[in-house]
């Protein structure tokens, strides 16, 4: 391939990916967070013991639709979110936004709080079946449902969008750059970057291993991936969390400055990414990266939560947010931050994020990391796959979902080969355009889940006041 082929595929894709994430986006997103937050009533801050609550399996229903339990949905929908998203992408968003950019995640995280309860709810309220009869979820059956017919064209957008933005390409990479450096090469080893060109059937090699792997668990479907998500993202966040407490208390001078640093920086005009507006852009894409607040991934999964009470699922859902941004991505942040590595250059995504681990906590720390990474990246690999075929079905039916699959399998070897700014651009741009339909069906529909909520929270009063205690279930009779 020649250099200028190169050049204008990169170039394709850094367009695409400007002209999805431009300032409406922040408008969308963000502002539409805002309003949701407002209009609930600070739902996800009032709510938030109730939530959990309802996620520890306190109120079961009997009888209820749906294909996975409450817990299924919230770990399956965090296996999609905690990923390369919280350590790499928080690595690219530092070095393109500076730390403020950390500063407007966490804004990012907390409307998307409320973004989560509206759309996860909604999720609930306008499931659909395939021709199989069986439960599907997501903002195509929201629109074409909520909406009704003459939206379907916004369906057919969202899903088509959400073929490619879906892919396992980001995370793939990444995977891919981390097991290469310390498995086979030194660290900080020449052309160690995925997609030089340099160790390419290395790189094919672990592509094909991953492949093999993802394969055995996706073809198996949403249980099986709600199975292993379960079991295994707790304990991954568990222990990425701890080592962040562990760089924490033994550098705890330096986090007061460090975390003064985050907000000061996120409102200076000197930024490194454009000032003020590039870097609340830079925060809100990759936040969006991150939890998946409006952009309709997770309103897929949590649409098959087995619950008849709409309300549940947009509570349990609006943690997710604040378990991957606010908790994950900040401490990948301070950890970046007070190793100092980011300030050096020469590194990005998930080699900066590795560099911090090593500086930080000398020895174990990058073995730590790989272990962290290696398993997040393969969970949100699964859960992408679920999403993908989600969207196929709508468009060409759930007897033909399995080809698609099969794309997806391929897709692994495509990113486990080529270069990462290639590939954000192009996930980036499909996830911004996916966000256009999901907020839209969901501020529109906005009326419907205020109203599903004073329903629910009225009889949860009520039931509270006839039992005495806090807390009792308000289901349905």
């Amino acid at each position: 391939m020649s250099s200028e082929t190169s050049y204008s595929f990169a170039q394709a894709t850094a367009d695409f990916s400007a002209f999805a994430w431009g300032p409406h986006m922040l408008v969308l997103l963000v502002g539409g967070g805002l309003f949701f937050l407002i209009y609930s009533g600070l739902v996800p801050f009032r709510y938030l013991k109730h939530a959990i609550d309802i996620l520890r399996g306190k109120y079961p229903e009997a009888n209820a639709v749906g294909n996975i339990s409450h817990a299924g949905a919230l770990s399956s929908a965090m296996a999609g979110t905690v990923g390369m998203g919280n350590i790499g992408g928080v690595a690219i968003a530092i070095v393109a936004g500076g730390p403020g950019a950390i500063f407007w995640m966490w804004v990012s995280a907390l409307v998307g709080m409320a973004t989560k309860f509206f759309t996860c709810t909604l999720a609930i309220m306008y499931r659909g079946k395939d021709e199989t009869g069986r439960v599907r979820g997501g903002p195509m059956y929201i629109i074409t449902q909520g909406l009704g017919s003459k939206w379907k064209p916004l369906a057919v957008f969202f899903c088509s969008v959400g073929l490619v933005g879906n892919f396992p390409l980001f995370n793939t990479n990444q995977l891919v750059q981390i097991l290469k450096e310390y498995l086979f090469l030194a660290p900080g080893s020449t052309g160690v970057a995925v997609g030089s060109g340099e160790h390419f059937w290395m790189e094919f090699s672990l592509g094909l291993a991953i492949m093999v792997l993802v394969a055995l668990v996706i073809l198996g479907g949403i249980k099986r991936i709600a199975a292993v998500a379960t079991r295994v993202v707790p304990l991954m966040i568990l222990l990425y969390v701890g080592c962040a407490l562990y760089v924490i208390l033994t550098h705890l001078g330096d986090v007061p400055m460090q975390l003064a640093r985050i907000v000061t920086d996120a409102f200076s005009v000197q930024s490194v990414a454009g000032g003020l507006l590039g870097t609340m852009l830079t925060g809100v894409k990759r936040a969006a990266f991150s939890n998946e607040a409006g952009l309709g991934t997770e309103v897929m999964v949590h649409g098959n939560a087995k619950t008849s009470e709409p309300v549940k699922e947009g509570l349990v859902a609006m943690l997710g947010p604040a378990i991957d941004t606010l908790l994950v991505c900040t401490a990948t942040a301070l950890i970046i931050l007070i190793s100092g590595v980011w300030e050096s250059g020469g590194a990005n995504g998930i080699s900066l994020s590795s560099a911090a681990f090593a500086e930080t906590m000398p020895g174990v720390g990058p073995y730590l990391m790989l272990v962290c990474v290696s398993f997040f990246a393969i969970t949100t690999i699964f859960t992408q796959a679920f999403y993908g075929s989600q969207c196929f079905a709508f468009l060409f039916g759930a007897k033909r979902e399995h080809w698609y699959l099969y794309l997806y399998l391929l897709a692994i070897l495509f990113a486990a080969t080529n270069n990462l700014s290639d590939i954000v651009n192009i996930i980036d741009g499909a996830y911004g355009l996916m966000a256009i339909p999901t907020m839209t069906a969901a501020l529109l529909l906005a009326p419907r889940v205020r109203a599903a909520a004073k329903d629910y929270f009225g009889r949860l009063r009520v039931a509270n006041a006839a039992a005495g205690a806090k807390d009792v279930p308000a289901n349905r009779r």
